[in-house]
């Protein structure tokens, strides 16, 4: 019957060339497969409007997780302090981002975004990671930060105060990189910092780093929190925060992902 069918339903961890993992049905990879192919050949056929038309090919994971940053955008919303992505991968977080910018804050030219990457993958992992990772999963291509950086310039252009850059990419390992930009900004205070690095060793670095830099109202945001695929992130915030001692929040849609404002 129709209702029994999950219980038959194949799931399998996906992993592609670059180690990123992903849980999908053997029917979700051929669909997925197919939506992509139909938006590649839909981009040419869209002329100027390519950008609004090409919705037509957004998936609900990819919606869901629109929502996501908006409902967090929202909480940071009349509080001061600067962003922060530690993890930005491709980069479709700090777009989002600097996007709901300029929707919300179109005129806080105060409200810079940093996006801080290896964008050659995981330096390396350690014990407390877990199994089935290894040092360079998750790279971008050689010279990505470069085409992201235009692209992110590019959008900033479409908002109002585009003459001022507010939007920054930090390369290299963040463990390392953190302590200069600290000393490089000793008036940065920072509302909204979001871990997305997976691993223990630059979690646990990085929030030791700047949490002089947290004020009360500050929000965290972990990617993969209480995610046993990816134990470390959850270690290094024990280890420098103590779990018990946050309060935190979890958006419906985001399975592995939590918040904490900063009592």
């Amino acid at each position: 019957m129709e209702g029994n069918s999950n219980k038959n339903i194949s799931k399998e961890i996906v992993q592609n060339n670059r180690g990123e993992q992903f849980i999908r049905t053997d029917k979700e990879i051929r669909n997925v497969d197919e939506l992509r192919q139909r938006h590649i050949e839909l981009i040419p056929r869209l002329g100027s409007d390519w950008n609004q038309h090409s919705l037509v090919t957004l998936r609900r994971q990819s919606m869901s997780r629109i929502l996501y940053y908006d409902w967090i955008y929202k909480k940071l919303v009349g509080k001061p302090g600067i962003i922060c992505e530690f993890g930005v991968q491709w980069g479709g977080v700090l777009t989002i981002l600097s996007n709901l910018r300029g929707i919300y804050e179109p005129y806080n030219h105060q409200r810079r975004i940093f996006g801080f990457d290896t964008f050659q993958g995981f330096i390396d992992v350690e014990e407390e990671d877990g199994i089935g990772h290894k040092k360079g999963d998750y790279a971008t291509d050689q010279g990505y930060e470069k085409e992201l950086s235009n692209i992110l310039e590019i959008i900033e252009s479409c908002s109002p105060l585009n003459h001022i850059k507010k939007t920054f990419l930090v390369k290299g390992d963040a463990s390392l990189t953190i302590n200069a930009w600290l000393k490089e900004n000793p008036s940065i205070a920072i509302g909204l910092a979001i871990f997305d690095m997976d691993v223990y060793k630059p979690t646990y670095d990085v929030l030791k780093a700047i949490k002089p830099r947290l004020f009360k109202g500050s929000i965290l945001v972990f990617d993969e929190f209480s995610c046993s695929s990816w134990p470390g992130e959850t270690q290094a915030l024990d280890e420098v925060f103590g779990i018990s001692n946050l309060r935190f929040e979890h958006f419906p849609h985001q399975p592995n992902c939590a918040i904490c404002v900063i009592d």
